[in-house]
């Protein structure tokens, strides 16, 4: 990383970089790099700013050279790779699929859990983990276990019960 001068900006440059700073649509962490521009243009000592702003002497350093070589389109900083999709579009579409019906008979339940459906899609051979079935749910805001059909149940006693309850109703003691 190079030093970047002090003492260079233009009264247009710094009015640019103080409206950032003092933006009201602007995130807090874009306006803490444009007055760590400022600063070091003032001349400022690297370890001044660190106290002013809170940051480490590399990233103090960096925004500067950032402006520097970017303007402030610079102090948005760019997009970090990351991780990608851990897996495929089928799979996902598998598993909101499933989650958008009811659990087979065969399991003896009325609604999905994350941790069921996961276990349910290894008997198709996929694996996946229940965090990733919860957090697909969240993404794209279903909540099996709150549908608004009514579903019965699955005990074989059910049909004499609900009888007894309706008898209690209808015929009180």
């Amino acid at each position: 990383m190079t030093i970047v001068e002090r003492g260079v900006l233009t009264d247009e440059a710094r009015a640019e970089l103080v409206a950032v700073a003092k933006g009201k649509g602007v995130a807090g962490v874009f306006a803490l790099r444009a007055r760590i521009v400022v600063w070091w243009d003032e001349g400022r000592s690297a370890r001044e700013i660190m106290s002013l702003s809170g940051m480490s002497e590399p990233t103090v350093r960096l925004w500067p050279e950032r402006y520097r070589a970017e303007g402030v389109d610079g102090l948005f900083g760019k997009p970090h790779p990351g991780k990608g999709p851990v897996h495929g579009g089928k799979v996902r579409a598998r598993i909101l699929a499933l989650s958008r019906q009811s659990p087979p008979p065969e399991l003896g339940v009325t609604h999905w859990s994350s941790r069921l459906l996961a276990s349910y899609l290894r008997r198709e051979g996929v694996t996946v983990s229940h965090v990733f079935v919860a957090d697909l749910w969240r993404e794209n805001r279903l909540r099996p276990w709150q549908q608004g059909t009514f579903k019965l149940s699955g005990d074989p006693g059910f049909e004499e019960k609900v009888t007894d309850i309706v008898g209690l109703y209808l015929a009180p003691p």
